[in-house]
């Protein structure tokens, strides 16, 4: 029965591909075919297509769907740690502090944490990665 099975899909794919060599022929010239382009000034007033989408309640209870552009972040590098003190690029911080948008939330004995909205940052001694943490639903 199985075999029966592998036969009947086998044969009905090679069934559904059946096109004639003018046909290919065809469309190997259509994707050969040189393709208008954009000006270059075009595309640098293009607006950023990568946009984050915020909900924020106002005073009066109302709520209003905000979309931000994505930043690119920029490399937070965590350098020592010294009592309520962390060096992060090259200056000291401590708790509420901000760096690069990010708010210093806690600094512990191997690490700190960075909060920027609903994402969350973990700097460790000893880790490259960024740890990067997003938060749903808040």
């Amino acid at each position: 029965m199985k075999k029966l099975i592998y036969i009947f899909m086998i044969g009905s794919l090679f069934s559904s591909a059946n096109y004639s060599i003018k046909q290919i022929e065809n469309m190997v010239l259509k994707i050969h075919n040189k393709r208008p382009s954009l000006d270059v000034s075009i595309l640098e007033n293009t607006y950023e297509p990568f946009v984050s989408k915020e909900i924020l309640q106002t005073e009066d209870e109302t709520k209003t769907e905000v979309l931000k552009p994505i930043q690119k972040d920029e490399k937070i590098e965590l350098h020592a740690i010294l009592g309520d003190k962390a060096y992060i690029n090259n200056r000291w911080v401590k708790v509420n502090d901000i760096i690069n948008g990010y708010e210093l939330k806690y600094i512990g004995k191997r690490g700190v944490v960075l909060q920027n909205g609903n994402y969350i940052k973990k700097l460790l001694f000893h880790d490259k990665n960024n740890n990067l943490i997003k938060l749903e639903g808040r």
